[in-house]
């Protein structure tokens, strides 16, 4: 009844508000705010994420994942973040900087430096940009100023008209990220480094190529096992550039402005997607997060004793401190005198933030939705603060999602409808088993909603794509009955918590489950016998007996349970009929042996 309850109650609230996640008794307030600034700026959708004392104490989504509006945005949903993209890569280079693989003070360009290969310096004049340190790229006074025009643009950031970027520099569309440094080294700066400050996307790709350059490692991969893993982050990829090429749970982006494809089929087409080349913005505008892990990446560097930090307390420091050129620009964060650290983001169909206060909370807001207006900024920038100051007291609940999955699936078939599962358990306390005939599982379970499950396929709870769920353990194996043997089966094993730490609500790990398919190896001819049409059942339902159409010969035949128990046995002749009369209402399997075929059929006894 519990299980039924809370899934009506989650229908109702989707149905009238599109608002997801967990509802927090205590802080009421932060969804009517939030909801407050969705409405009045005709946001698409958003997902908010707040910690507090090392807790994430709020994880809800608003509004929806795709531009139709028909999927709510839930809290595992991915979104782009853009420039908070500069965080990230802040940290990793601080990361090295505090391994001594690193010195903030050295230069990046000519002979000695972290980028001194000819590539670089092919076609460059300014003697200028030998001067320019990895500090200087951190703090964005390297010498690039992107509000300067260039080639007849009003501004010169080449991510913002890659296809000439690749038609100057006689390269491949579309353009790769180190094309769009070399198109910048070519032109010159437009200061000498170190003397003053002008906001840069180019020195963060710069700073990514310096990272691989001191690891020997590409830059997603280095930061995945050095920077995210080590936090507990698995929420997070970089991006692709169209919209089919999404992420599994990937947020559809609102795009209101088109441009030049940047694959250069002169096709006019949505910036969101294929106009931009995200694809060429990995360090300084790429990445992908769930609003929940992007905080727990922050958890992971913000000074406090709730958790380890990846930095030390004198490289936290160093990064966090003011820039001489800027008093609240420092390195790949905004701060002021208050200690509270931040950054955002933005490209057209997004906008992030991200909030470290020096009380002790912290908070993401990330949006498929862009607006240019200084109003709309403003009011984001006072949006987590507004929903702090509606907290009527505060709750000791976690929400964070295990951060470490069952591994190794495997199956043992016991029969041919029964295999038993095995895995090596992860860190959570339960685990949710997916089953999904013939297409993968696309459908996942929901923060806060209970599943019965049941291990006979077809019984447990539904997933709106067709989804089963089979099993819910603690254990490390689960049973599955019911099986067709030609059909093929995806299985997927999502961790979970439900304690009292999370007040006893079940929260999902959707990212790297381990998946499995069973009946791999049925081949195409099994599959179209298996959907041949020329043997039905009828009736079907069926009350008393069961009659096959199309036999021409004596067929053997079997009928199971779906337990996979044997029930009765014979031949079947041409208008013969199979009695039901002593078999209990419920779902059977029929296999006949017509002409060395094996073929499978299914009715239902009422």
């Amino acid at each position: 009844m519990r299980t039924i309850i809370t899934l009506l109650v989650s229908f109702i609230t989707l149905t009238a508000s599109a608002q997801t996640g967990i509802q927090v008794p205590q802080l009421t307030g932060f969804d009517a705010t939030i909801q407050k600034f969705i409405k009045k700026w005709k946001v698409t959708g958003a997902s908010v994420a707040v910690s507090r004392e090392g807790r994430l104490v709020y994880s809800r989504g608003f509004g929806y994942a795709d531009v139709a509006q028909s999927t709510p945005l839930q809290p595992h949903h991915l979104m782009r973040v853009a420039s908070v993209s500069k965080m990230v890569t802040a940290v990793a280079i601080m990361r090295l900087v505090q391994n001594g693989r690193l010195s903030l003070s050295h230069k990046v360009f000519g002979p000695g430096g972290y980028l001194q290969n000819d590539y670089y310096a092919t076609g460059t004049t300014d003697a200028r940009l030998r001067d320019i340190t990895v500090q200087h790229l951190l703090e964005h006074s390297a010498g690039w100023d992107r509000t300067i025009g260039c080639d007849g643009y009003a501004g010169c950031d080449p991510i913002d008209f890659p296809v000439h970027v690749a038609k100057v520099m006689k390269a491949r569309n579309p353009v790769a990220d180190s094309t769009l440094i070399r198109f910048l080294l070519v032109k010159g700066l437009d200061f000498a480094p170190g003397t003053r400050s002008a906001y840069s996307n180019i020195g963060y790709l710069v700073l990514g190529k310096v990272l691989e350059a001191v690891t020997q490692q590409p830059y997603e991969q280095w930061v995945q096992e050095n920077i995210l893993r080590p936090s507990g982050v698995l929420e997070a990829h970089l991006g692709r550039n169209l919209l089919k090429d999404k992420l599994e749970r990937e947020s559809e982006y609102l795009s209101n402005f088109r441009m030049a494809s940047c694959y250069g089929t002169k096709e006019q087409v949505p910036s969101a997607y294929g106009g931009f080349n995200l694809e060429a913005m990995n360090a300084h505008g790429g990445w992908l997060f769930s609003a929940r892990d992007l905080v727990r990446l922050l958890l992971s560097v913000d000074g406090f004793s709730t958790q380890p930090d990846l930095l030390d307390q004198n490289t936290l420091a160093n990064m966090v401190e003011p820039s001489a050129m800027h008093p609240w620009r420092a390195k790949g964060w905004q701060v002021n005198l208050h200690n509270n650290w931040w950054v955002n983001g933005c490209l057209d169909g997004t906008a992030s933030y991200l909030v470290r206060t020096s009380s002790g909370y912290t908070w993401a807001i990330l949006l498929n939705t862009y607006n240019s207006t200084d109003e709309f900024w403003q009011e984001l920038d006072e949006l987590g603060w507004k929903c702090l100051n509606t907290a009527n007291g505060w709750p000791m609940q976690n929400l964070f999602p295990p951060n470490q999955n069952a591994a190794h699936l495997t199956a043992v078939p016991l029969d041919s409808m029964t295999t038993q599962l095995n895995w090596v358990q992860g860190n959570g306390n339960h685990r949710l088993v997916l089953v999904k005939a013939d297409t993968p599982i696309s459908a996942f379970p929901l923060d806060g909603t209970h599943y019965t499950a049941h291990d006979t396929f077809g019984k447990g709870a539904q997933l709106p794509d067709g989804t089963f769920v089979v099993a819910t353990e603690s254990s490390s194996s689960a049973l599955i009955r019911g099986l067709d043997p030609l059909r093929a089966y995806h299985v997927r094993v999502v961790e979970y918590y439900q304690n009292a730490a999370t007040a006893d609500w079940p929260v999902y790990t959707l990212e790297g489950n381990p998946t499995l398919l069973l009946h791999q190896s049925i081949n195409a001819q099994q599959r179209a016998i298996a959907s041949a049409p020329e043997l039905l059942l009828y009736p079907n339902p069926v009350t008393t007996e069961v009659r096959v159409q199309g036999i021409q010969n004596p067929v053997a035949y079997e009928v199971r349970n779906v337990q996979g128990s044997t029930l009765r046995t014979g031949t079947l002749y041409p208008g013969q009929a199979i009695s039901t009369l002593q078999f209990a209402p419920g779902l059977y399997i029929i296999r006949l042996r017509d002409q060395g075929q094996d073929i499978v059929r299914r009715f239902v006894k009422q």
